[in-house]
C-alpha cells in the first residue's frame, strides 16, 4: 500500500533452537498434564477481583517478556483460561474437555488460487520453516488479555511456497469439524466449522504466524493444537485454532462471528480502544492474573507494524 514497514524484529537470542525445542517437549508435556489438573483462581476474571496485589503468579520456567517489558503469563494461566466454543463456552472448562483431543498427527491443506497446492503435516512445516519464539500480547474481545510465548513461523513463508496467483486477494481459514470429540460443536447456534479470513496483505505481514507450539514446547489442544493462526493486533477470535484448510480466494470470506452478529463483530476486528463493542467498552482490559485494569493499546500495541495496512480506511466503519 505504498509504504514498506518492517514488522517487529525478533532478536536471535530470543529464537529457540530446534534442538532446544525438541529437548523441552517431554518436560512441557509433563507440565501440561500437571497444569491441566486444575485452573488457577487467578485465571478467572471474577475470581481475581478479590485477590490482593496485581502481579501474575511466578512460573518457574517463565523467563519471557514482550517488547514492552510485560512478563508472559504463566503456563498454567495460558492453558487453563481459553475461549474455545468447539469444546465449551466456559473458558475454565476447555482444558478438561480437550485433554484427550488428538493433535498428532495433524495435516493442513493449502489450496485455492495458488500455483502449488499441497497438504502439509505439522512435522513437515516445522522442518521447512524453522519455528521461532514470538512473545505476543493477546487481547480478547471480551476485555481480558494474556502475554503468550508462541513457537511458530510467519504465514508469509508458507504462502510464498504455494505461490498465490495474481487473482488472490484474501486467505480463508477453516478449522476441524469433529463434533464427536468437540462437544460444543453439537450446538445448533453456531455455523460450524469455524471459519476466519484475512486480506492477503494482512496474512503476509511478518507479525502473522502459524503457531505449532508455545512456552518452549508443543501446542496444547486447548490452545489450538495441532496448528493455529496468531494475528496479535486483532481480537483473539481472529486467530483460528486447529486449522485444517487454508484457501486463497478472490473475495472477502465469511467469518463465523461476523455471520452470527455482524453488528458486533466486523471482518477486520482490529484491537481498537476507540471503538466499543455494542455491549461493553474496549478502552481498558484486564490481564489474566492481575486485579487492576490497564489501558488498551491501539492495534494491541503493534501500531508501528500494521497501521499502514489501513491507511485511508475509516476504522469506525471498518471495525
Amino acid at each position: 500500500m505504498g509504504k514498506n514497514y518492517q514488522s517487529l524484529k525478533i532478536d536471535r537470542s530470543e529464537i529457540t533452537p530446534k534442538s532446544l525445542y525438541l529437548s523441552r517437549r517431554d518436560f512441557m508435556r509433563s507440565a501440561a498434564l500437571t497444569a491441566g489438573a486444575a485452573a488457577l483462581a487467578a485465571c478467572a476474571p471474577r475470581a481475581t477481583e478479590s485477590n490482593a496485589g496485581s502481579s501474575a503468579p511466578v512460573d518457574p520456567v517463565n523467563t519471557y517478556t514482550d517488547e514492552l517489558g510485560n512478563p508472559a503469563n504463566t503456563f498454567q494461566q495460558i492453558t487453563n483460561y481459553n475461549n474455545y466454543y468447539e469444546f465449551t463456552t466456559n473458558p475454565q472448562g476447555v482444558a478438561r474437555l480437550a485433554a484427550d483431543f488428538q493433535t498428532s498427527p495433524w495435516e493442513v491443506k493449502v489450496y485455492g488460487l495458488v500455483n502449488k497446492p499441497k497438504t502439509y503435516s505439522v512435522e513437515e512445516l516445522n522442518q521447512l520453516f524453522k519455528p521461532e519464539e514470538r512473545i505476543y500480547r493477546m487481547r480478547c474481545v471480551e476485555g481480558w488479555s494474556l502475554v503468550i510465548p508462541w513457537l511458530g513461523f510467519p504465514l508469509s513463508r508458507l504462502l510464498e511456497a504455494v505461490e498465490p496467483t495474481a487473482q488472490a486477494t484474501h486467505v480463508r481459514f477453516e478449522t476441524i469439524f469433529a463434533p464427536d470429540e468437540m462437544p460444543g460443536m453439537k450446538s445448533l447456534g453456531y455455523p460450524w466449522p469455524y471459519q476466519e479470513g484475512l486480506r492477503l496483505d494482512e496474512a503476509n505481514n511478518d507479525l502473522t504466524i502459524l503457531a505449532t507450539g508455545m512456552y518452549g514446547g508443543e501446542l496444547p489442544p486447548q490452545n489450538g493444537g495441532g496448528i493455529r493462526l496468531v494475528v496479535p493486533w486483532k481480537y483473539g477470535f481472529k486467530s483460528a485454532k486447529a486449522l485444517v484448510n487454508i484457501e486463497l480466494v478472490d473475495y472477502q470470506p465469511d467469518t463465523l462471528w461476523n455471520a452470527i452478529a455482524p453488528n458486533e463483530y466486523g471482518f477486520y476486528s482490529n484491537v481498537n480502544p476507540n471503538v466499543d463493542h455494542p455491549r461493553w467498552s474496549q478502552a481498558t482490559e484486564r490481564r489474566i492474573g492481575e486485579t487492576d485494569r490497564r489501558l488498551t493499546l491501539m492495534f494491541n500495541g503493534y501500531e508501528d507494524q500494521v497501521a499502514h495496512l489501513y491507511e485511508g480506511m475509516d476504522l469506525q466503519e471498518n471495525y
